[in-house]
C-alpha cells in the first residue's frame, strides 16, 4: 500500500514538473519580439536577428520533442515497473549489492544513450549544422561517445562502489562518511578537471607569447592576480560558439580561453573577459559555489539516510525486495522538488555573482570592451535578447545581456 502511494507521489511530481516546464518554455518562446531593445540595436542586423529567432524557435520545438519523449518513457518505466524488472533480470548475473548496482547503472546508461542517440545526432548534425555552429565530424562524435563511456564507467563505478560500501559498512550513519568521500571527490575534480579530464576530449595549449599574453600579464600584475596557467582550448573542433572559463583553486587555478573567442574578439575585449573571470576568483565565488555544493550534498545524503533501508522504495520501482541502488533512485525522484528549489536559489546566487564579476572587470579594466565582447558573444551564439523574466528567473545562471549592460552603465553614472 505504501509503495503504491509512493508511486502516485512520484508520478505526480514528474507530471507536474513536466507541465510547468512545458508552460515556461512555451511562454518564453512566445515572448520573442521582432523589436530589438534600443541598447542592443547594434548586436544584430535585421537578417541575423531573424536567424537568431528562428534558431531559438527550432531549439525550443526540438526541446519539446525530446522532453516529451523522456517524460513518456519515464512514465512507462515507472507505471509498468521497468526499473525493477531490469534489476530483477540482472540478479541472475550477480546478487552482490555493489556488482548488481554497477550492472544496473551501466545497462540503464547504455540503453538510455542508445534510445536518445537519434536526438543527439539530429541536434548536432541537423540543427547546429543548419545554423553554422557544428564543426564536429562523425569521427569526433563517435570518439567522444567512446571516451564518455570510459569516463562514466570509471568515475561512476568508483562513486557508486564507494557509496554502497559505506552504506553496507556503516548502516544508517553512512551519510557522514559518504559526505566526506564525495566532498573529497568534488574538490579533486574541481582542482584537476582541466588537467585530467579536459585533455581527454580537447587539446589544451598555453597561450603563445605575443601582444595578447603581454596585455593579460600586465592586467594580472595590476590586480595582484597570480596566473601561471593560461590555456587556449580547441573548441572550434566541435562548435563555432565561444566561451571562457575558470577552474581550479590556489596554485592549480587555470583560465581557459576558447580559440573561437580569441579569433572573434579584440585584445581589449579578451582582457575584459579575463578580468570578469578574475573577478569571480577575487570575489570568492569559486569557493562560495563549492561550499554550497558540498553542503547541498550533505543535506541530500542526510535525508537519504532515513530511506536507504526502506524496502518500499525498491518495490515502488517494481523490484522484488530492497536494493540500496533502487532506493537511491526512488529517493532521487522524491527529492526532485527540493533539488528544483535549490536550483532556483543557485541561479539567483549565480546571477548576483555575474554582476559582481562584471563590476570587478569594469572597475579594474573597463566596461566598454566587456560590453562589446558580450554583444559579440550574443551575436555569434544567436542568443535570445528578450527572454521572458520567468524563464530567466528559473533557468538563467547569467543575467540577460540587457541587464548586464544596464548594470555596468548604471554604475558608471
Amino acid at each position: 500500500m505504501f509503495a503504491s502511494s509512493l508511486l502516485v507521489i512520484i508520478l505526480s511530481i514528474i507530471i507536474v514538473e513536466f507541465i510547468l516546464d512545458f508552460i515556461v518554455e512555451f511562454i518564453n518562446w512566445k515572448h520573442q519580439t521582432d523589436v530589438i531593445p534600443a541598447k542592443l540595436a547594434d548586436v544584430y542586423d535585421a537578417e541575423k536577428y531573424a536567424k537568431s529567432q528562428a534558431y531559438q524557435a527550432e531549439q525550443t520545438k526540438f526541446g519539446f520533442l525530446t522532453s516529451s519523449f523522456s517524460f513518456i518513457l519515464s512514465l512507462l518505466m515507472l507505471v509498468f515497473g521497468g526499473f525493477g524488472a531490469l534489476n530483477n533480470y540482472l540478479t541472475q548475473f550477480s546478487n552482490h549489492p555493489i556488482v548488481l548496482a554497477l550492472l544496473f547503472s551501466a545497462v540503464l546508461f547504455i540503453i538510455n544513450d542508445i534510445i536518445t542517440l537519434p536526438f543527439a545526432l539530429y541536434g548536432t548534425f541537423v540543427i547546429e549544422e543548419k545554423y553554422g555552429f557544428n564543426k564536429m565530424t562523425i569521427k569526433t562524435f563517435v570518439l567522444d561517445k567512446i571516451k564518455g563511456y570510459g569516463l562514466t564507467f570509471v568515475l561512476g563505478g568508483i562513486i557508486i562502489s564507494a557509496l554502497l560500501y559505506t552504506v553496507m559498512w556503516l548502516g544508517p550513519q553512512f551519510w557522514i562518511a559518504a559526505w566526506v568521500l564525495i566532498s573529497v571527490f568534488i574538490l579533486f575534480i574541481n582542482m584537476f578537471y582541466t588537467t585530467l579530464i579536459v585533455p581527454i576530449f580537447n587539446k589544451l595549449e598555453p597561450l603563445e607569447d605575443g601582444n595578447l599574453k603581454s596585455a593579460i600579464t600586465n592586467y594580472c600584475q595590476k590586480v595582484n592576480f597570480s596566473l601561471d596557467n593560461l590555456f587556449v582550448i580547441d573548441g572550434s573542433k566541435r562548435s563555432a560558439k565561444a566561451n571562457a572559463y575558470f577552474s581550479g583553486l590556489g596554485p592549480k587555478k587555470k583560465v581557459v580561453l576558447y580559440d573561437t573567442l580569441i579569433k572573434d574578439h579584440t585584445e581589449d575585449e579578451l582582457v575584459a573577459v579575463l578580468a570578469h573571470e578574475v573577478g569571480h576568483y577575487k570575489r570568492k565565488h569559486i569557493i562560495q559555489t563549492l561550499i554550497i555544493g558540498i553542503l547541498q550534498t550533505g543535506i541530500m545524503l542526510f535525508l537519504f539516510s532515513f530511506f536507504a533501508f526502506n524496502a518500499d522504495l525498491s518495490t515502488t520501482l517494481g523490484a522484488d525486495k530492497s536494493y540500496i541502488h533502487l532506493n537511491l533512485m526512488t529517493f532521487g525522484l522524491l527529492y526532485s522538488p527540493i533539488s528544483t528549489f535549490l536550483g532556483i536559489f543557485m541561479m539567483l546566487l549565480s546571477r548576483k555573482n555575474e554582476y559582481e564579476a562584471d563590476d570587478f572587470a569594469k572597475n579594474t579594466f573597463a566596461a566598454a570592451p566587456l560590453i562589446s565582447a558580450l554583444k559579440k558573444l550574443s551575436a555569434n551564439n544567436l542568443s535570445n535578447l528578450t527572454p521572458h523574466p520567468l524563464y530567466v528567473f528559473l533557468h538563467y545562471s547569467h543575467p540577460t545581456l540587457l541587464q548586464r549592460i544596464e548594470n555596468m552603465e548604471k554604475n558608471n553614472s
